[in-house]
């Protein structure tokens, strides 16, 4: 009888964890870098590439091919985004205000940025838990920034790029056409 109510207890606290775990990556509640409320609803039916970065630190230049990236393809369904981590040696120490006018004055971003957020760690933000959490595909705090997280039209992730794989690099421009290849 005491396994019966144990099992049954167990069983109600994952049902509990699974109805506030969110659906999909469209549903976890994320700002944007003014401080608004948003999700990732906005890109429904569109490729993302979901990235972590950061302003001072040595792969920064990263934003150009980032850039360049969402120009080449934004046409084709491909949407660029950034959140900004202060995970790794204080490479991103400043306001969210400050991050947006680094980014657009130096690097003359036009891709979506957001909030600053946790990447690893106990205080992982929801994005990043689904993105590298246990039940990803490809498991594993982020290493470092730059992180790339690519995602289909349809929500699923398909790859994940390490933070030293560039955003021109071959692997990533060819996995980029291919998801927005497939309907």
């Amino acid at each position: 009888m005491k396994l019966l109510t144990l099992a049954s207890t167990l069983l109600a606290a994952a049902a509990l964890c699974a109805a506030d775990a969110p659906k999909s990556l469209y549903d976890i509640p994320l700002k944007n870098i003014d401080g608004k409320d948003t999700s990732l609803k906005d890109y429904q039916g569109k490729v993302m590439l979901i990235v972590n970065v950061a302003s001072k630190c040595g792969k920064t230049p990263q934003y150009t091919q980032l850039e360049a990236l969402n120009q080449e393809f934004q046409k084709d369904g491909l949407a660029v985004l950034g959140f900004p981590c202060n995970d790794f040696k204080n490479q991103e120490p400043g306001t969210n205000d400050e991050i947006k006018e680094f980014c657009s004055v130096k690097y003359k971003v036009t891709f979506p940025m957001f909030d600053k957020v946790v990447v690893k760690g106990e205080d992982k933000h929801p994005l990043y838990q689904v993105l590298s959490g246990p039940q990803s595909p490809y498991p594993g705090d982020v290493k470092w920034n730059f992180g790339k997280f690519l995602v289909s039209r349809d929500g699923k992730i398909l790859k994940r790029f390490e933070p030293g794989v560039k955003p021109d690099a071959p692997e990533v421009v060819d996995a980029i056409k291919a998801a927005l290849a497939a309907k």
